[in-house]
């Protein structure tokens, strides 16, 4: 085996154990030196040359990218992931026939579309989408995202949290968290709109909490401005001090009627 090849393996080997021991600092250090000696393989894309050992470093820096692109969940890192699913895309889509299919494929595209409904970024999210194989909408990482992506347009928000308790893959655990948030702010918005006050009972279903702690910790750190008192939470705090935003229905009426008046004149 060429001593590069070697090389790249004994490292990978150490970012694999300091992996499964959670020392990510030093899996970070070691990524960094995995993809300084890849850059050393014209095999690898965008150059794609022959090489006796093409099939091998295709193969061992696809395994790298799948590893970076879950270390950067494990470290909560969305750019460092954006970064690295992107370097990893091209071993997904321009290795067919070159190197077996890897069993992390679907995981990490399923991945990659959960994080774009958490960014919020639906057009990408469609467009990752159509890129697949129709085959691929059975998969059941693919399958959760576009399920999830369905509810959270359709407003069922219920669906949307209790899907966390079903994920198909432990890597999505961070992505679903912060999609939780997204849709509780997203509920807690429109109840201080709706209402003056909630009971507590009452809030704690709404916004899907199991406890009275739970409720009073999300209220303490996202919407202090609320008050619970007396077995409720007032919303008329924040009401109170939130800019009135009338529709000047008069002036409205009066431009409506002089543009009318003008195209009458027109015709």
């Amino acid at each position: 085996m060429d001593s590069k090849l070697v090389e790249i393996s004994q490292l990978l080997e150490r970012f694999k154990a300091a992996f499964i021991r959670s020392d990510f600092q030093t899996c970070t250090n070691l990524l960094s030196q995995l993809k300084v000696l890849l850059t050393e393989f014209p095999s690898l894309p965008p150059l794609f040359k022959e090489s006796p050992n093409a099939v091998h470093e295709l193969t061992i820096a696809r395994d790298i990218f799948e590893h970076a692109v879950i270390l950067s969940v494990k470290t909560e890192d969305q750019d460092a992931f954006e970064r690295d699913f992107f370097q990893l895309k091209p071993y997904y889509t321009d290795t067919c026939g070159v190197i077996p299919p890897s069993p992390q494929e679907y995981p990490i595209l399923g991945l990659n579309l959960l994080r774009l409904l958490v960014q919020n970024r639906i057009a990408e999210f469609h467009t990752e989408l159509e890129l697949l194989p129709p085959n691929a909408l059975e998969n059941p990482c693919i399958k959760h995202a576009v399920e999830l992506e369905q509810s959270f347009m359709e407003g069922a928000y219920n669906r949307v949290l209790s899907a966390r308790q079903t994920v198909p893959h432990e890597t999505y655990v961070y992505f679903m968290d912060l999609l939780a948030k997204t849709v509780r702010d997203e509920i807690a918005g429109c109840s201080e709109k709706a209402y003056d006050y909630l009971s507590i009972d009452d809030s704690k279903q709404i916004l899907m909490f199991s406890s009275n702690q739970e409720l009073s910790a999300y209220i303490t750190e996202e919407h202090p401005e609320w008050e619970i008192k007396n077995g409720c939470v007032f919303f008329q705090k924040a009401k109170e001090s939130a800019p009135c935003k009338e529709i000047p229905s008069l002036q409205l009426i009066n431009q409506t009627l002089s543009y009318a008046r003008e195209l009458e004149r027109i015709v």
